[in-house]
This record gives structure tokens, C-alpha cells and sequence, in this order.
């Protein structure tokens, strides 16, 4: 309920993208609930560019006072939606605190792991680490081949390994050109002795 009160309020102050809607499911929690909510994959994901847009200060600070105030007893959904609050910082501390709050869920809570895989990869990509990503986003697609969301953070992921793939290439080759010059100017010195 927390995560729909944020989010209900960030929707009445700004005008709402299309992943915030989808994220109100992420806590559908009411007091009549018993049991922890859950997401169901698909089509409630922000597409990765929606965790582009981190939380105003003040809506983190929520999240993180819930989950602070919970404390060792910090329920799994409290702490899913501390990590996705996380995520979508600018701060890498931040968004690294995310990622190893999205693992800890991963491995505690065997139910939550199909939520968690494309937290995970968004929260790994944000943090250059393409490699985890990948593999993270290739498990929710292996689950599920129709998810959109996955589908279009795979493409994102490709395009970044290919980007840095080339600048690789390019320091690579200036390197050994520079290498080439400076062991062409030796050996011209060497010569001259």
C-alpha cells in the first residue's frame, strides 16, 4: 500500500508515464490481505527507460523510512520496493544497495525470484554490468518468450555491448598504433647509434 500511496501521490503532482501506472500493481496490498502481495510479470514492468526517471528525493526517503522502521523483520515486499526505489537513483550506491537488496529476495524467496530477475537486470545494466544483466534478463525471457518489457531491455543491453564493443575495438587499435609508433621511433634510434 506504501508503493500505490508514492506513487498515487507522484501521479497527482506530475503527469503519470505509463510505467508508474503499471508499478501501482507492485503493492495491491490491503488490510484485509493476509499474504504478501506479488507482480505478476509481463505487462505490470516499466520498460527500462522508465528507470531512468529516479524518485524525487522525498518518495525514496518513504520507502526507505518503511523499510528502516520495519527493520529485522522488514517483509519481502517492504524491501522489493525499497530495492526498485533504489534502482531507479542516479547514485551507483544507490543503485548497487538495489541490486544487493533484489539478490538477497532472489535467494531468501524462492516465489519472488520471477519478480526479481527483471529488477535485477535493469539494476545491473544501469550499473554497466552487462554481463549479469544479460544473464538475468535471459532467465525472465526463457520463462517468459512474450515479455515485452525483457525484450526491450535485452535490445538495450545489445546495444550497449555493442557500443562499448567498438570503443574496445577503437582503444585497442590507437593502442597499437601508438605502440607501433613509439617502437618505430626505438628502433630509428637504435639505428642512428
Amino acid at each position: 500500500m506504501l508503493l500505490t500511496q508514492l506513487l498515487s501521490n507522484r501521479h497527482s503532482a506530475t503527469a503519470a508515464t505509463a510505467g508508474d501506472d503499471k508499478l501501482r500493481s507492485l503493492d495491491s496490498s490491503s488490510p484485509s490481505s493476509s499474504s504478501t502481495p506479488h507482480c505478476t510479470m509481463g505487462s505490470n514492468l516499466p520498460y527500462a527507460a522508465d528507470a531512468e526517471s529516479p524518485l524525487k528525493p522525498a518518495e525514496l526517503q518513504v520507502l526507505r523510512s518503511q523499510y528502516e522502521k520495519e527493520g529485522d523483520y522488514v517483509g519481502i515486499q517492504t524491501k522489493f520496493n525499497y530495492a526498485w526505489g533504489l534502482i531507479k537513483s542516479n547514485a551507483r550506491p544507490d543503485q548497487q544497495e538495489g541490486v544487493r537488496l533484489l539478490s538477497e529476495i532472489f535467494r531468501a524467496a524462492p516465489e519472488r525470484r520471477r519478480e526479481c530477475l527483471y529488477y535485477l537486470a535493469l539494476g545491473n545494466y544501469k550499473l554497466g554490468n552487462y554481463g549479469e544483466a544479460r544473464r538475468y534478463n535471459d532467465l525472465l525471457r526463457e520463462k517468459e518468450p512474450g515479455n515485452l518489457q525483457a525484450a526491450s531491455l535485452g535490445q538495450l543491453i545489445d546495444e550497449k555491448v555493442s557500443k562499448e564493443g567498438l570503443v574496445g575495438i577503437a582503444i585497442v587499435g590507437g593502442l597499437a598504433l601508438a605502440a607501433g609508433v613509439v617502437g618505430g621511433l626505438v628502433m630509428r634510434g637504435a639505428k642512428r647509434r
